[in-house]
């Protein structure tokens, strides 16, 4: 379970995607091996040993800067970000839970799955496109965004979901 959020050493999380967080066992690592510093810590969330015992860090910084890797995973949910949370042929907005993968060139017909055949569709254009390929094209043509693109827009969409709110001033 996530319970320290990790901030890279310039204050920024190490990744938005998913969001760099630590289990509490690995923030106590992180600690007591003088990796990173605590910017804040649980209010009621203490940890005991046999001789020591400590609060949780809710948000830690690290001590030294870790490069972020800037490759882009291909993945529904990366695809929907791209896609701008959109349905790619009729243009309603779709839940990213309710919100399907959709093979512009239909598996069926040799399509691979590659960020420049797959977009986002709701449930029922995906039913009815089925393995057709006539008359549906998709508003965007689909590519492969760059890291940055994708960080962006995860952060347009803001963080809904984040577990603790203390960790709201260092993300957005």
């Amino acid at each position: 379970m996530a319970a320290t959020l990790l901030l890279n050493a310039d204050g920024l999380p190490v990744s938005y995607m998913p969001l760099s967080t630590l289990t509490w066992e690995d923030s106590i690592r992180y600690l007591v091996l003088d990796k990173a510093n605590v910017m804040h810590w649980h209010d009621n969330w203490i940890v005991r040993s046999a001789n020591w015992e400590t609060q949780v860090p809710s948000v830690m910084i690290l001590r030294e800067y870790m490069k972020p890797k800037v490759s882009v995973r291909f993945s529904r949910n990366n695809v929907y970000l791209r896609d701008n949370c959109e349905c790619q042929y009729c243009g309603e907005h779709v839940d990213r839970k309710e919100s399907t993968l959709d093979h512009v060139q239909p598996v069926s017909k040799g399509g691979k799955t590659t960020w420049e055949n797959c977009t986002t569709a709701c449930p029922s254009c995906n039913a009815n496109k089925s393995d057709k390929t006539k008359g549906w094209k998709p508003k965007l043509k689909p590519y492969k965004p760059d890291f940055y693109e994708l960080v962006s827009k995860r952060k347009k969409l803001g963080f809904e979901n984040v577990r603790y709110t203390e960790w709201l001033q260092f993300i957005q």
